[in-house]
């Protein structure tokens, strides 16, 4: 973590006043993304730091900003965000970790914590959790929760540190992401758990909001990332790896030719790049909109903050769920080997499952996508999408080799919309809305990546036909076949999806329990 702190990297898109380099949230994301793709857990420890510190930064008191916050971003302390408990898991609401006021700077806490990720190791000098908890005689609900800084060692007034009655209950054990720890917390067991209030009392989730939708879109880049180095595994594999002759071929004398000039290991390698740079694309589109939230006029700011709210739980999961089918494509490359640890397929494999969890799971990210993100505001962030990607079909409309691919993105843009309001006519009857909403994301970030390849044919096509011959003619080739797949082989997927959305049949809100009994 020093390493990290000393390279500056923790702080890197901080304020100059808080102690950061200011840099955009693009070019963050960026080097995000690659040192995620080269280790991934290592990466969540930086990560998870920044985003407390940001935290605090924003929303705590003056002490709190001097007692902790240089000390996380230097890579000394590490930081963490400590919502679930046991009873609840992702139900906010039903969070019992509670905080007694003593009438000085800082509350009494009890209770546990669960999947706490980093939440214990002695990589640091310190941890501190950015926590929920109710203080007594708060409202029910997640209107009454609050935020707290929790430190494992308190801080004396001298400096130094005493330990504050945070003990590590248990370590999970896991399937993959081993690198770093998850942990079950312990509060308060001699009485002595001291939390120190961010903000106003019960604004809790307001506040740690920030740190989630900022966590939900590094999720997204860890799954994208560790699809990516799976990517890159398995091509160079496919390169080497002699088997097989052409399809055409019936000589048995005929030396065996690299699986890389199999088809269906061209269609293979051709679907995980088309996820992972189709992902990383609408990634960094989101970290824009943050740079842009940032510096724009309040109307055109409304815009890009609706813009990102909209997309952030699309960026979690579409390369959280097809980052996993990715990296299966990848393993399917190598065989027999790729099941094998000899190859680090069998680790990506396991290391990305996590990543439909982490942070609000895919069910999650549908819930709040179709019932929140694209109904608020009368609509006006799925408004300010249609707009966003009607400026790239409009573009590509211009040019004769990409306009068959603006023509198919342009119905399906129009159909999700029509979509939409169809599903939005049922609203009042929630259980109904809602029961395929992890659907309609799915189909949600089919289309966003549609978009985004759309985009990046439309540079690649400029950059060829201003120079055929430049040195790099390969790569911007590669992308316009990437994209070509997506349309023919990924897109034509929404049908059935657009299909079963269409009904109302309720099928899973009506069937009961004993369906299930054998």
């Amino acid at each position: 973590m020093t390493e990290w702190g000393a390279g500056g990297w923790i702080a890197a898109n901080a304020s100059y006043e808080a102690g950061g380099q200011q840099l955009p949230d693009v070019v963050n994301a960026a080097c995000s993304f690659i040192f995620a793709a080269h280790n991934y857990s290592a990466s969540v420890y930086p990560m998870l730091t920044r985003g407390a510190a940001h935290l605090i930064t924003e929303f705590g008191s003056e002490e709190l900003k001097t007692n902790y916050v240089p000390k996380m971003f230097a890579g000394q302390w590490q930081g963490t965000m400590a919502l679930t408990e046991p009873q609840a898991g992702s139900s906010l609401a039903d969070i019992t970790t509670h905080a007694e006021p003593t009438g000085k700077n800082y509350y009494k806490l009890r209770g546990q914590k669960i999947f706490i990720s980093a939440g214990d190791h002695d990589g640091v000098d310190n941890i501190v959790h950015l926590m929920l908890a109710r203080i007594k005689g708060a409202p029910d609900g997640v209107k009454g929760i609050s935020l707290f800084v929790v430190p494992k060692n308190r801080v004396q007034e001298d400096g130094s540190l005493v330990f504050n009655d945070v003990n590590t209950a248990g370590v999970y054990h896991k399937m993959g992401y081993k690198g770093c720890p998850i942990t079950q917390l312990s509060l308060g067991e001699e009485g002595d758990c001291r939390g120190y209030l961010v903000g106003e009392p019960n604004k809790g989730l307001f506040y740690m909001f920030q740190m989630m939708n900022e966590a939900r879109v590094e999720v997204g880049i860890g799954a994208a990332s560790i699809a990516s180095a799976a990517y890159y595994a398995s091509l160079e594999y496919a390169e080497e790896r002699p088997q097989g002759r052409n399809l055409a071929s019936k000589d048995p004398r005929q030396a065996p030719v690299m699986i890389i000039e199999h088809p269906d290991v061209k269609r293979m390698l051709l679907f995980q790049r088309a996820v992972v740079e189709g992902a990383l694309s609408l990634l960094l589109q989101c970290a824009q909109y943050a740079d842009l939230k940032k510096v724009a006029e309040p109307a055109e700011r409304e815009k890009f903050s609706g813009l990102l709210d909209l997309l952030t739980p699309v960026a979690k999961s579409y390369p959280s769920e097809m980052g996993i089918m990715s990296v299966s494509q990848g393993l399917q490359i190598l065989g027999g080997y790729g099941y094998c640890d000899e190859f680090p397929l069998e680790q990506h494999y396991r290391d990305i499952r996590i990543h439909p969890i982490h942070e609000g799971t895919t069910g999650i990210q549908g819930l709040d996508l179709l019932g929140r993100k694209v109904v608020i505001n009368g609509g006006q962030n799925l408004i300010f999408y249609q707009g966003e990607v009607q400026k790239v079909i409009d573009a590509c409309s211009q040019h004769s080799e990409l306009e068959p691919y603006a023509q198919k993105l342009s119905d399906i843009i129009a159909d999700l919309i029509s979509l939409t309001r169809h599903l939005v006519l049922i609203k009042d009857r929630p259980e109904y809305f809602l029961a395929d909403a992890t659907l309609y994301l799915e189909l949600f970030g089919i289309i966003a990546v549609a978009w985004q390849w759309l985009q990046q044919g439309l540079e690649a096509w400029k950059a060829l036909k201003a120079d055929p011959n430049k040195s790099d003619a390969q790569f911007y080739e590669g992308k316009i076949v990437t994209m070509k797949y997506f349309f023919h082989y990924e897109l034509p997927k929404t049908k059935g999806l657009f299909e079963r959305l269409q009904e109302r049949d309720g099928l899973t809100v009506k069937i009961g329990q004993a369906v299930f009994m054998d």
